[in-house]
């Protein structure tokens, strides 16, 4: 039971890094230089944070408005490995994480 808490722990965290690690580098792509402008700018990691934070929230707010208006009944919390989720934020999570992967996808298959 403690190895699969662990295991999933590990894995969550794994592709959070992996997708704050794109988000880097899609926002590194769509920066210009402003450094001649001598404004104190955040560091690429606290922009794909606040990104990935912001379109999480976003989501959320979607799923809960949908949710409400088309009176699902979802469960408060769904226990995964010892852990009490709540749905909607969880699903809204996993979708900002697998966001930059798809937007990639999404791309690429438009310039072949």
């Amino acid at each position: 039971m403690k190895l699969s808490l662990l295991l999933f722990c590990l894995i969550v965290l794994l592709s959070i890094v992996v997708s704050l690690r794109e988000r880097i580098r899609w926002q590194q792509m769509r920066d210009k230089n402003w450094d001649a402008i001598g404004e104190a700018k955040s560091s690429p990691l606290s922009q794909a944070i606040v990104n990935l934070v912001g379109t999480a929230g976003g989501i959320y707010l979607s799923l809960v408005l949908v949710q409400t208006f088309l009176e699902f009944d979802v469960p408060r919390y769904v226990h995964v490995g010892g852990f009490a989720l709540e749905p909607l934020a969880t699903i809204s999570i996993a979708l900002a994480i697998a966001q930059p992967f798809a937007t990639r996808l999404w791309v690429g298959k438009r310039y072949r």
